[in-house]
Formats: C-alpha cells, sequence, structure tokens
C-alpha cells in the first residue's frame, strides 16, 4: 500500500522524513492502520515509497517517540493501542515540565533525564541505531564466563585481549605499541582526568581548542590549570594563535580532538596535523590527543600518534560513540613508562575498571560483524547530515562546516538570537521538550557567541523547525 507520493523539492515545508510522519499519522486517525496493525518494514516501505530506509527509519522512529507506533525487538513495528496515543491535535509535551537549564544539569543531570522528546543537544546514536544483535549476541558470551574468572579485581591495565585487539587496530592506523602501553579506562572522559590528573598541577597552563569538549574543560577547571584557548578552524588548529601561545607561555601540552570533532564536526587535515607536531617538538609540549570519533569516519584521517609516536603524543580513545553510550569502555596509549604511572592514577581514584564491560566490548568487537555495522552508521549520518543542511541551509543558518560525517553540526540561527546568544534560546527550547545545546557550553571562557551544537540524528524533527520559526531563529 502507498500512503503518500513523496515531494522531494527543496523549498516544500516538510523534509521526507517528515512527509512521511504525516502521512502516517494521518493514515492512523483515518483507521486504515488500526491499533496491533502490523507496519510495513523499514525496507518495504522504502522500496514502496522510493525512500531511503534511512528516511522511513528516522519517520519510525518519531512515530515510537510520540506514541503512534510501537517498536518490538525480531518482530518490526506496529500501531500502537489507541490510549497510548496523544489526542490528535495535542503537543506531546503537554503534560511535561522543563527542567532549568545549568552547568549542573548539563554536565551530569541531562544524562539520567529522559523527560525530554527532542534531544538536538544530546552527544549519543539514537538507540535504534545501535548493533542490537551484535550487543546481545556479546552479553550471552559474556554471561557463559565462569563467576570464578571475575572474581577478582581484575588486571590494573584492563581485559587483556581486549587491550591486544585494540593494538592490533592501531597497527592498521600504522602505529607499532605494545599490550603494556594500552590502559583500559571507563570512557575516554575518564582517560582524559587520568591524564590531566598524572601529568600537571595547580597553575599549569595547558591549549584548549574554541569551541572544544565541553567535559573536558570542565576537568581542567576543576583540576586549577590555566587553560588558554587556540580557535579551531575548519582545517584543526589556529596555526598562528598556536605557535604565538606556546612562544609567549610555558605551555605543557595541548589538548587536540583529531577527527569530527566536539562540537564543530570538523577534522584535522593533514597539514594541519603535523605543524601541530612540529611545534611540539620544537617548543616541547605534550600533545593530548582525543579521537574518540574515529569509528564514525568513513575514510581515513590523521592520526597524531601514528604521526609522531608516543614519545610525543597520548592517545586517548573509546568506544561509546560506536558501540553503546552506556559502554563505558574507553583506554589511553602512551610509552610504557608514562603508563605505569597512569596506570597508578586509574588504581588511586578507583581500582581496576569493571571487566563486565570489557568482555561484552571485545566480543563485540571479535565478532567480525561489528565493522558492518559502522559502515551502515556511517551512511546515516551522512543522509542526516544532507538533510539536516538543507533545512539549516532553508531556515537561514550559518553553518560552520559540512563534514558529511560524525553526529555534530556546529551553527548558528539568523536574526535576533545572535545578539541575544544561544543560551537564552536554549532556555526557551526547553519548555517546548526541546535540549538544544548552547555553544557557551563549548567555549573556555564561556562566551556566548550563538553557536549551537547539533546532533544531526535527533535534528530533523519537525517540532524542532516549528519551534525555531515561532522563536524567530530564521532569516
Amino acid at each position: 500500500m502507498r500512503f503518500f507520493e513523496p515531494i522531494r523539492d527543496r523549498k516544500y515545508r516538510l523534509s521526507l522524513v517528515e512527509q512521511v510522519v504525516e502521512a502516517l499519522e494521518e493514515a492512523i486517525r483515518q483507521q486504515l492502520l488500526r491499533p496491533g496493525m502490523p507496519m510495513p518494514s523499514v525496507r518495504k516501505f522504502a522500496k514502496t515509497h522510493d525512500l531511503s530506509t534511512f528516511t522511513v527509519s528516522a519517520a519510525y522512529s518519531r512515530l515510537v517517540a510520540q506514541n503512534w507506533l510501537i517498536a518490538r525487538p525480531g518482530s518490526g513495528y506496529r500501531v500502537a493501542a489507541a490510549g497510548r496515543r496523544e489526542p490528535v491535535g495535542a503537543s506531546p509535551v503537554s503534560a511535561w515540565a522543563p527542567p532549568k537549564i545549568g552547568a549542573s544539569w548539563l554536565l551530569a543531570d541531562v544524562f539520567a533525564d529522559h523527560s525530554i522528546p527532542i534531544k538536538s543537544g544530546c552527544g549519543w546514536l539514537p538507540g535504534e541505531w545501535l548493533n542490537e544483535a551484535g550487543l546481545s549476541q556479546a552479553l550471552r558470551q559474556v554471561s557463559r564466563t565462569s563467576p570464578k574468572q571475575l572474581a577478582g579485581y581484575g588486571h590494573p591495565y584492563g581485559y587483556f585481549p581486549l587491550r591486544e585487539h585494540i593494538q592490533q587496530s592501531l597497527e592498521h592506523h600504522g602505529l607499532q605499541v605494545g599490550s603494556d602501553q594500552v590502559l583500559l579506562t571507563q570512557g575516554a572522559t575518564q582517560g582524559l582526568d587520568i591524564v590531566i590528573r598524572t601529568l600537571f598541577r595547580p597553575g599549569d597552563v595547558v591549549l584548549a581548542e574554541f569551541p572544544g569538549y565541553a567535559n573536558l574543560l570542565e576537568t581542567m577547571r576543576l583540576a586549577g590549570l590555566r587553560v588558554l584557548s587556540v580557535p579551531r578552524n575548519q582545517d584543526g588548529l589556529c596555526i598562528r594563535t598556536l605557535e604565538e601561545q606556546v612562544a609567549r607561555h610555558k605551555v605543557k601540552a595541548v589538548f587536540v580532538n583529531t577527527v569530527l570533532q566536539n562540537p564543530t564536526g570538523a577534522s584535522l587535515s593533514m597539514n594541519n596535523a603535523f605543524r601541530i607536531l612540529q611545534l611540539a617538538e620544537q617548543y616541547g609540549y605534550t600533545v593530548i590527543e582525543d579521537d574518540v570519533s574515529r569509528d564514525l569516519l568513513p575514510g581515513i584521517g590523521p592520526m597524531l600518534v601514528a604521526m609522531g609516536g608516543t614519545a610525543r603524543v597520548i592517545y586517548v580513545s573509546g568506544f561509546s560513540k560506536s558501540i553503546m553510550p552506556s559502554m563505558r569502555v574507553g583506554y589511553i596509549v602512551a610509552n610504557a613508562e608514562l603508563l605505569k604511572e597512569f596506570a597508578k592514577t586509574k588504581m588511586t581514584l578507583g581500582l581496576t575498571t569493571p571487566e563486565m564491560m570489557e568482555r561484552t566490548v571485545y566480543e563485540v568487537l571479535r565478532q567480525g560483524r561489528h565493522q558492518a555495522h559502522l559502515r551502515r552508521v556511517q551512511e546515516r549520518l551522512r543522509e542526516a547530515h544532507e538533510e539536516l543542511a538543507t533545512l539549516m541551509d532553508s531556515h537561514g543558518f550559518e553553518v560552520y562546516s559540512r563534514p558529511q560525517a560524525g553526529l555534530f553540526l556546529w551553527a548558528r540561527p539568523a536574526g535576533q538570537w545572535r545578539e541575544r546568544g544561544s543560551a537564552k534560546l536554549a532556555e526557551l527550547a526547553l519548555k517546548d521538550g526541546i535540549w538544544l545545546a548552547p555553544g557557551s557550553y563549548f567555549d573556555p571562557g564561556q562566551a556566548d557567541t550563538g553557536w549551537i551544537r547539533f546532533n544531526v540524528a535527533y535534528s530533523l524533527h519537525r517540532a524542532l523547525w516549528a519551534f525555531m520559526r515561532k522563536a524567530g531563529a530564521t532569516a
């Protein structure tokens, strides 16, 4: 059955995802689709209407979030019971009270806040994009492990087979390290914290990207570091500013998010990466490379630790972006002597890391299907980037960079909000059940210049763009 004829004119008011949502809502209202009826599979609906599977999957996900459909693992989608749906014309957030935006909520409470219907500001993939079959198989395999094997605290460096797998994967990028150069952590963020606590003391000068990773900036503040900023351009760090800062100050380290940077989505060019390492040799600073999004990058991009080696670069990464956000497994790669010091800090802070999670990650990686899953995710992100960039262009937004990959687009609205700031817009959006990530959150000086981080996988909802039009955030 065909439910509608897609309109592919980019000037049309609704995106293809929104057209699918609207058509299916109407079909349910008209009882063409009745409660409990199975929906066409994503693939079948896409083929019937000549759409991409990403478009249909995104539309189905929105309909699930709005209680028009229910999703059951292994049995597809069904029309929800009439009592589960909101009345026609009612807001899906009519009984919802917004939380108060602030540093505490953004850094901690937001991760446990499931009340927000539209999470445009979040930093993770949608749950329905995860490799559910692979994770289920991995968990079953780990559940067969004898409790006797898990009775102790585990090795301070972490589960050896996973460290060995990481070691071998780095060889594909041209980096030869031993397993004694890999330390497992509870996520990449804890890895960065361990590096900071081990290497620096209050008052030490470090350089951070502007804009940069919000949690890292807060960790630096807590450590009492003197944080100077280097602007992030589309091809990497501003080399002129970097050289001025390291020439003027006794800089201990430069923190760099190599590819698909959080929040801009941009990646270092090869020339920019080379100059960062060249200046590191000249001025003697350490490069701390945050590379947590590399698995979302199709093709190749510069890896500083592979170019400069572990004598100059400390490498931090993890699996939360590509496997599951709650799978808090990250790792540090450094020279063997320095890694011993990191292991001591890790043990002092919280002893060993959870081997159950490390085993689960290892099982996901060793199944052989993870790369195919990553390719599907990369393609879905590419399509989401294209659709979101088109929406932003039609609404007069300024888009910083168009990476066509990764989770993020960095953009700012037209009109009054460039002067009023994105933090005030984010406060207003929360009242409509929309979480935006204001640019001040990613600025070492917490300045608000109107920029916003958008997660492309969560930012195609028509209610988001209806809000932007209502708020006057468009040209």
